[in-house]
């Protein structure tokens, strides 16, 4: 029995990644040109404007990405007045982050080239080849978290 090789081009993690990068950058690049924020400000500007408003420790929850991250992206949002501070009446020690009239301007501007940009890349794909990837990411969530999943 032979064992088996690694190769890092047929590593599923690996592939994940360099693709999650890939499609990253180029959307990055999209929202720099277009709209001068970083794929961090946007995602923190997704997060608040689908919750109303969070915390940063939420955002780096629901996201993925690190407090100093999550943290710099706040400031520079702030400093644009795109986001606001609000005192957390669950937690007085964390405030929450809501969008300004101009960060919910900045939203309704950006989220239809976000979607724009998505469909041009996913439009190659049946709906059933979306749904099943999906559900396969979501699977591969739960099994790394370890939660209970299905299959």
């Amino acid at each position: 029995m032979t064992a088996k090789t690694l190769r890092l081009d047929q590593f599923l993690p690996y592939r994940l990644s360099f693709t999650a990068a890939l499609l990253s950058d180029t959307i990055a690049q999209s929202y720099e040109t277009l709209f001068g924020i970083t794929i961090a400000e946007w995602r923190v500007i997704a997060w608040v404007a689908e919750r109303g408003s969070i915390t940063q420790q939420q955002i780096c929850a629901q996201s993925r990405m690190d407090k100093v991250t999550v943290s710099r992206a706040a400031i520079a949002l702030t400093e644009r007045d795109l986001l606001h501070r609000l005192p957390n009446p669950e937690d007085r020690r964390s405030h929450l982050l809501a969008l300004t009239a101009e960060g919910q301007r900045l939203h309704a501007a950006i989220a239809p080239k976000a979607l724009e940009l998505e469909s041009g890349v996913f439009s190659h794909f049946s709906a059933e080849e979306i749904d099943a990837f999906t559900t396969m990411l979501r699977r591969i969530d739960a099994i790394v978290l370890g939660e209970p999943h299905e299959g």
